[in-house]
C-alpha cells in the first residue's frame, strides 16, 4: 500500500503540476507570441482617415478598417451601464479575471467539449482578443486562447484603469460590416454621436456584441428588439434601470437611421481622387522629414476643396435630369429595331469578353435605376444590353485660379458604376472649337476678322465636306459670330488659316493627351478629351491664360490636430495664352451664352448670372458636352451612353444643348437662389481693356449679292462631319430655300 500511495500521489503531483507547466508554457511564448506590458502600452488601433469638405463637413471615410476613436468623457454612462450589466457585471471588483465565470467556461469547454459556451470572458479578456485576434492552435486551442487572455487581461489591468479599458474596448469592438468601434457604428445605426445615444440606443448596439449580424438592426429588426430587450431588463437585474423605466423602453419600436456614407456618400468617386492625392503628399512629407503616415490606419484629418453645397446642387441636378432622359433613351430602344441594334452589340460585347457559352449563365449583379438600384438574378446576355443602355455622365466644377476642386461626380452611382467619367476620354466635338480659335488669336487674328461660309470639299477626300448644323451656307461671318453659333464651314476656313501644327502645340500645353491627327474633320471636334482636361483648358479662358493644376487637398492634419500637410497655392503657374486671347474667347462665348447655343440657359432655365460656355455634340449624337466658366468657377459636363453606338437619334434629346446644358443650368440655378454661395462663386467678368473695348463691335454676317448666291445654287452639298462623317450624302434642298440660305 505504501508503495502504491508513492505512485499515487506522484500521479497526483504531475496532474497538479500540468496546469502550472502549462500556463508557464504559454507565457513565455511556447504556443505562440504573447504581447508585453510594452506592446500593450504602444498598441494603436487602426483608425480611419475623416475626409471633410472645405467647410468642415464630413463626406467620408478612408480606412482598412472602419473606425473612430473616442475618448472616455464622450461616453454616455447609459452605454456604460448597459456594457457592464450585459457582458460582466463584476467589472469593477475584478482585477480582469472573473474566476466564477472562468471556471464554469473551462468546465463547458474541457469537459462538455462546448466551444460556443461563451460567456466567462470579462470586458478586459474581450479587450485582448479584440486588440490581437485569434488564431487556431490546434486541439487546445481554445485553452491556448482563453490562457492568454487571461494573462493580457491581468497584464491591462495593472497597467490602465477601469475607464481606459472600458475605452479601449468600445473602440475596438467590431459592430460588422466592416466598421468597429462604437463611434462609427453609432453614426452608422443612428446618424448620431455616440455621446447623444438614448438608452434604447445604446442597448441595441451593446446587444449586437453577442452576434453582429443576427442583431444587426437594419438585416434582422426583430432580432434586434428582441436583444435590446434582454439588455434593458439586465440593466434592470442590476439596478441601473427602474422597473417602470424597463417596461416602458421595451414597448418603443426600434428607431434607427441607418446612414452609410462610404458606400453611399456625397463624393465616392472624389474620395478616391482624394486618397490618391494624399497618398503623394504624405510621401513627400516623409521624404523631407522621415515621419511615415499611413492613411487608411493613423485617423488623419483631410480637409478638402470640396464645396459640399455644390456637390448636393449637382448630385440633384442629375437626379432630375438624367432620369427623364434616361427613360426617353430607353424608350427609344424598345422598338423592334432598337432591340436588334442592342442585342449586335451585346453578342458583339460577349465575344470581346470572351464569355461565348456562358450568356445564359445566371448572376446576381447590382442593377442601376434611378428609383433605387437593387441586386437582381439576371443572365449575362441581359445584364450586357442594361448596362448598353445606361446614360452614364460627369460632371467636374474648379477655380480657374487655384485649380481648387469645388464639385465632383463622377458618374451616376459609385456602387453600380464605379468608372469615374470624369477621367473617360471622349470626342470633344464642339467644345474643341475655342482651343483653334485662340490659337488664331495667338496668331494675331481679330474677332470681327471675316470668314468665308462657303462649301469646300478637300482634296483627297470623296463625299465629304463641312457643313453647319442648320446646314445653311454662304456670306461671311466674323470668328466672334461663328465660334458663338458654332458654324462649321467657317471654322474649317480657319482651320485651313491657323496650320496644324501651330494647332497642335497648343493643344499639348493646354494638357491634353490625344494624339491629334492632321485632317480635315478635326476643326469640327473629332479630337478626343476628358471632362478633367477639358476644365484645365476652359480654365486658361477664365483666368487670363495660365494652365492650372486641379487641387482637391487643403490640409493633412494628425490625429491630435497637428498639421502635416498645408496648401499655400503657391506653384508657379504656366502660361499658355496670351491674356489677350484669353479674353477675347472669354468675351465670345458670353456671346454664346447669350445669342448662342447656349442661349437656353437664360430662355429656359432663367439664369442671369453672368457665364460664358460652350456646347458640344459628337457624332451621331453619342456624346453631349457643356462647359460654363466665370472668372470664379468652371463648370464642364459631358452625358453618353458607355458604347457610342447606343445614342438619341435626335438633337431634340441628344444635342449638347439639350442633354448635357440642363445639368450646369439646373445647379446654376440653385446657386443663383442661394445669396452666399453665389458669392462665393460667382464673380461678373471684367470690362475689356481700352485696346480691346471695341473688339467685338462688328456685324455678324456680311451677306454675299445675288449673283454670288445664284452660284451658290450650284454647289455639291456635303455631309457635316458634326453629325457624321460616314453617312450617305443626304438629299440637295429645294431651290428657293437654297436661294434664301434658310
Amino acid at each position: 500500500m505504501k508503495k502504491h500511495w508513492k505512485t499515487i500521489l506522484a500521479i497526483a503531483l504531475v496532474i497538479l503540476a500540468l496546469p502550472v507547466i502549462f500556463v508557464v508554457s504559454v507565457y513565455f511564448g511556447v504556443f505562440g507570441h504573447l504581447q508585453s506590458n510594452k506592446e500593450l502600452l504602444n498598441y494603436k488601433n487602426a483608425v480611419a482617415t475623416v475626409v471633410l469638405s472645405s467647410d468642415g463637413n464630413l463626406i467620408g471615410n478612408i480606412f482598412s478598417e472602419d473606425r473612430t476613436n473616442i475618448s472616455y468623457s464622450q461616453i454616455p454612462s447609459n452605454l456604460i451601464n448597459a456594457l457592464i450589466a450585459t457582458e460582466d457585471s463584476r467589472f469593477f471588483e475584478h482585477k480582469g479575471i472573473d474566476s466564477r465565470s472562468l471556471f464554469r467556461v473551462l468546465f463547458k469547454s474541457l469537459l462538455l467539449n462546448n466551444r460556443q459556451s461563451g460567456g466567462g470572458s470579462t470586458i478586459s479578456q474581450q479587450l485582448a482578443k479584440n486588440m490581437f485576434g485569434r488564431k487556431n492552435s490546434g486541439h487546445l486551442s481554445i485553452l491556448i486562447i482563453k490562457t492568454k487572455e487571461t494573462i493580457l487581461a491581468h497584464r491591462l489591468e495593472k497597467l490602465f484603469s477601469k475607464e481606459e479599458i472600458l475605452t479601449l474596448y468600445l473602440n475596438t469592438v467590431s459592430f460588422g460590416e466592416n466598421i468597429f468601434g462604437i463611434e462609427t457604428a453609432s453614426r452608422r445605426y443612428f446618424n448620431k454621436k455616440v455621446e447623444l445615444l438614448n438608452y434604447q440606443e445604446s442597448a441595441v448596439l451593446v446587444g449586437m456584441l453577442k452576434a453582429n449580424t443576427f442583431y444587426n438592426p437594419r438585416l434582422h429588426p426583430e432580432n434586434a428588439i428582441a436583444r435590446r430587450n434582454v439588455v434593458l431588463k439586465q440593466m434592470e437585474k442590476y439596478k441601473y434601470l427602474k422597473a417602470f423605466q424597463t417596461d416602458s423602453l421595451c414597448k418603443l419600436p426600434l428607431m434607427q437611421n441607418y446612414t452609410d456614407i462610404e458606400s453611399d456618400g456625397p463624393a465616392d468617386y472624389f474620395l478616391i481622387r482624394v486618397k490618391n492625392e494624399a497618398e503623394q503628399m504624405l510621401k513627400n512629407v516623409e521624404s523631407l522629414t522621415g515621419k511615415k503616415w499611413n492613411i487608411e490606419e493613423d485617423g488623419l484629418i483631410i480637409t478638402t476643396t470640396l464645396n459640399l453645397t455644390l456637390q448636393k446642387y449637382a448630385l440633384e441636378s442629375f437626379r432630375e435630369h438624367l432620369s427623364m432622359m434616361q427613360k426617353r433613351l430607353w424608350n427609344q430602344y424598345q422598338t423592334s429595331s432598337g432591340k436588334k441594334v442592342v442585342k449586335q452589340i451585346a453578342e458583339q460585347e460577349i465575344k470581346n469578353l470572351n464569355l461565348s457559352g456562358r450568356e445564359d449563365e445566371i448572376n446576381i449583379r447590382q442593377i442601376f435605376d434611378w428609383n433605387g438600384s437593387h441586386s437582381d438574378s439576371i443572365s449575362v446576355i441581359d445584364s450586357l444590353k442594361q448596362a448598353l443602355l445606361i446614360l452614364h455622365a460627369g460632371l467636374l466644377a474648379m477655380d480657374p485660379l487655384t485649380g481648387s476642386v469645388k464639385a465632383w461626380v463622377g458618374g451616376i452611382d459609385f456602387k453600380s458604376q464605379p468608372y469615374d467619367q470624369i477621367h473617360a476620354r471622349r470626342q470633344l466635338a464642339s467644345v474643341f472649337k475655342p482651343i483653334l480659335y485662340a490659337e488664331a488669336f495667338e496668331q494675331g487674328m481679330d474677332p470681327c476678322q471675316y470668314l468665308d461660309n462657303d462649301s469646300i470639299a478637300p482634296s483627297g477626300i470623296d463625299e465629304w465636306s463641312p457643313e453647319n448644323y442648320d446646314h445653311t451656307y454662304g456670306g461671311k461671318y466674323t470668328l466672334a459670330s461663328a465660334l458663338a453659333l458654332s458654324m462649321n464651314v467657317p471654322t474649317y476656313n480657319l482651320f485651313l488659316k491657323v496650320g496644324f501644327e501651330q494647332l497642335d502645340s497648343l493643344w499639348k500645353k493646354m494638357g491634353f493627351s490625344f494624339t491629334l491627327e492632321n485632317n480635315p474633320s478635326l476643326a469640327l471636334g473629332t479630337a478626343e478629351g476628358s471632362i478633367m482636361e477639358t476644365a484645365v483648358a476652359y480654365s486658361s479662358f477664365a483666368n487670363g491664360g495660365y494652365r492650372i493644376i486641379p487641387q482637391s487637398i487643403l490640409s493633412i492634419k494628425a490625429p491630435d490636430g497637428g498639421i502635416i500637410w498645408q496648401n499655400e497655392f503657391s506653384g508657379v503657374k504656366e502660361r499658355v495664352l496670351t491674356e489677350r486671347s484669353a479674353i477675347l474667347i472669354s468675351a465670345i462665348l458670353q456671346k454664346a451664352i447669350i445669342e448662342g447655343t447656349g442661349s437656353s440657359m437664360s430662355s429656359v432655365f432663367g439664369i442671369n448670372l453672368p457665364m460664358a460656355g460652350k456646347t458640344g455634340t459628337s457624332q451621331n449624337y453619342s456624346d453631349a458636352w457643356f462647359t460654363a466658366f466665370n472668372p470664379k468657377l468652371v463648370i464642364v459636363t459631358r452625358v453618353g451612353a458607355s458604347s457610342r453606338a447606343i445614342h438619341f437619334n435626335n438633337g431634340s434629346d441628344g444635342s449638347g444643348s439639350k442633354l448635357a446644358l440642363p445639368l450646369v443650368a439646373l445647379t446654376l440655378k440653385k446657386i443663383q437662389a442661394n445669396d452666399t454661395l453665389r458669392k462665393q462663386l460667382i464673380t461678373p467678368f471684367p470690362d475689356l481693356p481700352p485696346e480691346l473695348a471695341g473688339a467685338l463691335d462688328c456685324p455678324d454676317l456680311k451677306e454675299k449679292n445675288i449673283f454670288g448666291k445664284f452660284l451658290d445654287l450650284f454647289h455639291k452639298k456635303k455631309i457635316s462631319p458634326e453629325k457624321d462623317v460616314n453617312t450617305p450624302i443626304q438629299k440637295k434642298k429645294g431651290f428657293f430655300k437654297r436661294l434664301s440660305g434658310k
